[in-house]
């Protein structure tokens, strides 16, 4: 193998993806940073000096590829959070499903669960729900009193778990199940009664 010489961004990039394909492909048991150098042309003190255990590049690796998601500001609750929840679905749910059979043996030697997974992604930025909600109240629509952490994050919850239990793309008629019959009526009053 003929080792290819990159520096800075350009190396990160090709070592980040070069290890996600390791996971996604071989799962948690099979990845070896040897490989990983090996895909990405280099050597592994390369890898070394950027990383000090295989978990750390695996997490690196997946931050890499689950990038921020837009915050759409549509004016409008229920089409912010439908139009996240498609975004996600559009976006994540090609990313982290091919994760999910990979990830369990990961996270035993980690000892990490997927929430501290979460955590470790999002990092200490506010999340798509929390802004949405959060700008929901400021316009007016939803009573800050209802706003709790679980429900805030329901939507999400709800998506999470369907994609989850069916491995699969959410639909839509499910996303708006999500936000209409659910998640809208726990945020905003009822409609006055009309006199």
């Amino acid at each position: 193998m003929s080792l290819t010489r990159r520096r800075g961004q350009e190396l990160e990039d090709a070592l980040l993806h070069a290890a996600y394909a390791e996971l996604v492909e071989g799962g948690y048991a099979a990845f070896a940073l040897d490989r990983v150098a090996e895909r990405a042309r280099t050597s592994r003190p390369v890898l070394a000096r950027r990383w000090a255990t295989r978990e750390e590049l695996i997490l690196a690796a997946i931050r890499h590829h689950t990038r921020p998601a837009p915050v759409p500001d549509t004016g409008s609750l229920r089409e912010d959070l439908v139009a996240a929840l498609t975004w996600a679905d559009r976006h994540r749910t090609q990313i982290l499903l091919p994760l999910l059979g990979h990830l369990g043996g990961f996270l035993q030697q980690s000892g990490r669960t997927l929430a501290d997974l979460r955590r470790d992604l999002v990092q200490d930025r506010p999340t798509v729900d929390q802004v949405i909600i959060q700008r929901a109240v400021a316009r007016g629509e939803v009573d800050p009193a209802r706003v709790t952490p679980r429900i805030t994050s329901l939507a999400f919850d709800l998506f999470r778990h369907e994609t989850l239990m069916t491995e699969a793309s959410v639909p839509v008629e499910v996303i708006h199940e999500i936000v209409d019959t659910i998640v809208l009526p726990l945020l905003t009053p009822p409609p006055a009664p009309r006199p």
